[in-house]
């Protein structure tokens, strides 16, 4: 079956261009197709200038909101900022204290999952990929609301407020089942703490002994709050507006979504730069030796080294040319956490990989196309000093661009209200039916 496959399903890469074909839905000059309009976020990483694009400082907007001031914001005053960026994405402005205190009280209400949920859809059916169960379970919360197709804005924003609070719940369960199930190892449940944040929730959930510092819970709020939205764009919210333009429960949209950032090409690149750098200081003798380190790059890139992708893990970006916002924001953070941890060493080796890559691409590939580190690089780095489990990386990638997830869905549904159909060039030419006998 598969030769047959091959025989007959080949395309010449000729062809796309001859039809004008925009694969992966970008132009020509790398930019993507404009298939719709957006009021949720902002993602600059260029000017066009002459038609001609020209790297730039990346700037990542929530609301018009520059995503370095809410962060310089939020630790200016010892604020958790991930709730707030939730309230800022679903309505379009900053909460008041009173509303964020009566957030974070829905929030901590809608926590609690429904009654015997746990038990009968993830302690029966664990998973190895907790981004699988994630969006299994996901589905099944569908069986558990009253009112799941009724797609009201009052009901859109109610669903959404419950499965921005249980999906991290549902990650830390699947964990758990996952660790006793496949790892074999003690797996705990904790009591749900009303007063904690989500970050806090997540440290309380995966630590047998529930302690975690002030620092380690607004870090990984930050890497959330960093995660939580990225434009309409990208493949995941894609996805998202495009299940939601059919007018399908948000369940489905959501779980549609999960099933998209679980590749390595979106979400699950940040555990592929950790495995990719794990084989790098393997391999590598000398860390601080730039030939030895260009070397290995080299081998990754002729797709003699790693996974054997040809790929250089948390490098370069759709958008992004100068910098990635969030990248920046996070080596900031891992640098302190660095020299807290001993981990300099480690650090500067990402340094090392994040400046000779560039040169890297462009001797081996030719590419003179500017590139720079992508928040993928350095957030695997950070949730391993966080001691966060690798299994948890993309699924926590998850739990944060859920808050976009809802705010796109809901804009498509409130907004759009057009079934999205694009089109696809036929190249099979007509042929006779040959009966079954005379094959």
């Amino acid at each position: 079956m598969c030769e047959a496959f091959r025989r007959n399903n080949f395309i010449e890469p000729e062809a796309f261009a001859l039809y004008g074909v925009k694969r992966g839905l970008r132009n020509p000059d790398g930019t993507g197709v404009l298939a719709g309009l957006t009021k949720i976020s902002n993602v600059h990483g260029y000017v066009v200038s002459d038609n001609v694009r020209v790297p730039d400082k990346g700037v990542l907007t929530y609301r018009g909101i520059d995503v370095t001031e809410i962060v310089e914001g939020c630790v200016a005053s010892g604020r958790f900022g991930f709730e707030e960026v939730v309230w800022l994405l679903l309505t379009g402005e900053l909460p008041t204290a009173k509303q964020l205190e009566s957030l974070h009280n829905v929030l901590s209400y809608y926590r609690e999952l429904p009654e015997n949920f746990a038990e009968d859809m993830i302690l029966k059916a664990p998973s190895a990929n907790i981004m699988n169960k994630l969006a299994r379970s996901v589905l099944a919360l569908y069986s558990y609301d009253d009112n799941p197709d009724d797609p009201s804005l009052e009901n859109s924003l109610r669903q959404s407020f419950q499965l921005i609070a249980r999906l991290p719940a549902i990650m830390t369960y699947a964990y758990q089942v996952k660790r006793r199930r496949y790892d074999h190892e003690s797996m705990f449940f904790h009591p749900v703490d009303p007063d904690e944040t989500i970050a806090e929730s997540i440290l309380d959930a995966i630590r047998p002994d529930r302690k975690y510092t002030p620092e380690e819970a607004h870090l990984l709020d930050l890497c959330m709050v960093l995660h939580a939205e990225h434009g309409g764009g990208n493949n995941s919210t894609f996805t998202v507006r495009s299940v939601s333009s059919t007018g399908s429960d948000i369940y489905s949209a959501i779980a549609a979504g999960i099933g998209s950032l679980k590749g390595p090409r979106h979400g699950g690149a940040n555990h592929r730069v950790m495995e990719m750098m794990q084989g790098l200081m393997a391999e590598v003798k000398d860390w601080q030796d730039d030939g030895e380190v260009r070397d290995y790059l080299v081998k990754l890139l002729k797709g003699e080294a790693g996974d054997r992708s040809g790929l250089i893990y948390g490098m370069g970006h759709g958008v992004y040319t100068l910098s990635d916002p969030r990248a920046v924001l996070l080596k900031r953070e891992a640098k302190k956490l660095a020299v807290s941890h001993g981990m300099e060493e480690k650090f500067e080796l990402f340094e090392r990989v994040e400046r000779l890559a560039p040169e890297v691409f462009a001797e081996v590939r030719g590419n003179t196309k500017v590139i720079s580190a992508n928040v993928d690089f350095y957030s695997g780095l950070v949730y391993e000093m966080l001691h966060i489990p690798s299994d948890l990386y993309t699924p926590l990638f998850a739990v944060s661009r859920i808050a976009g997830w809802c705010a796109h869905r809901i804009e498509e549904m409130e907004t759009s209200k057009r079934i999205m159909r694009p089109a696809y060039r036929s190249l099979s030419a007509p042929r006779r039916y040959i009966p079954l006998s005379e094959r």
